[in-house]
């Protein structure tokens, strides 16, 4: 499964700081229990990278959903 398949899993994400100070990424779903901690500095690279995807995305989304104009014959 590349990063651009579609699937029916679902998942429940949480965020947020650990008593050690670490950035814990939080994975549960079915059968499935990932904690990953990172250092703050990188929980931010983790976060611009997470935001110039949905950047990317939102132009790939507005690329696809305008109207089309009057057809020019």
């Amino acid at each position: 499964m590349g990063i651009d398949s579609e699937t029916d899993l679902t998942a429940n994400l949480q965020i947020g700081p650990t008593t050690l100070g670490m950035v814990r990424i939080y994975v549960e779903g079915d059968g499935i229990d990932i904690p990953m901690d990172f250092d703050p500095e990188e929980a931010i690279e983790i976060a611009e990278e997470i935001r110039a995807a949905a950047m990317q995305a939102k132009k790939m989304g507005e690329k696809g959903s305008k109207p089309k104009g009057p057809k020019k014959r």
